[in-house]
């Protein structure tokens, strides 16, 4: 097995838990409202979810887009894709899509990788909302992801994102222990997270990914929650960047 293809197989390994810690976990539902009001979906936008995983968010925004709305999730692992397709099955929703492929390279809206808009009802500027949970802080260039994204949102097309790191909160600093070694046990082996501090190289991930979302958008608009474990941003693609 290359080391390109250990992360994929890792999260398909743990996909059934990861969809369970999504989906039940106390208090995520109202987590997922709360990033959602920020972000500001609109009936009959065309959301595009990068790191969709197993499709644990798809509820929550089909819901705000209606049925004249398009969710399009993206995600490289297969595993947990075949969940995502699953929920899609299950709901029965026609304008929800599921796409494999490389977060940080958008595979449609142009470029030799792009998916025929024909196959999910969209083109090049007709991306109203993207967003990411939980995404930036396993890629190796966070910046670099968040400035493709708001390139694929356009001028004046909203840009959200929702993660975790550890607090600064003073409950949350006695918790950052336990934290830091829930991130170290679901990090895939051979990743800088075993060789480093892995909830620091998670701190900074974020951190660089919620930077570049202030470098790109305006009115930007954050919010914590989970003692400050859960850090959430939205904001407007800048019109001239």
């Amino acid at each position: 097995m290359s080391d390109q293809s250990i992360p994929g197989a890792f999260y398909t390994r743990w996909a059934g838990v990861y969809d369970r810690i999504a989906s039940d976990l106390p208090g995520v539902a109202r987590m997922r409202s709360a990033f959602l009001d920020l972000l500001s979906p609109s009936r009959g936008d065309v959301v595009v979810e990068m790191g969709c995983g197993t499709g644990a968010n798809f509820p929550w925004l089909r819901d705000r887009v209606g049925p004249e709305g398009t969710v399009v999730g993206v995600d490289l692992s297969e595993g947990v894709l075949e969940r995502a397709r699953a929920r899609v099955r299950r709901n029965r929703w026609e304008n929800v899509h599921v796409v494999r492929g490389d977060a940080t390279r958008p595979p449609f809206v142009g470029g030799p990788t792009a998916v025929p808009s024909g196959s999910l009802g969209l083109g090049a500027g007709e991306v109203d909302v993207v967003l990411a949970t939980f995404v930036v802080g396993m890629l190796p260039d966070p910046g670099g992801a968040v400035q493709a994204w708001g390139q694929l949102a356009g001028d004046g097309g909203r840009l959200g994102l929702c993660n975790l790191a550890r607090s600064t909160t003073p409950l949350g600093r006695v918790c950052n222990p336990a934290f830091a070694a829930l991130v170290r046990a679901s990090s895939p082996p051979g990743g800088k997270g075993r060789t480093r501090g892995a909830a620091q190289l998670l701190d900074e991930r974020v951190l660089e990914g919620h930077r570049a979302l202030h470098d790109v958008c305006d009115g930007v608009v954050s919010r914590r929650a989970f003692e400050g474990f859960v850090r959430m941003s939205a904001g407007t693609v800048r019109t001239e960047r």
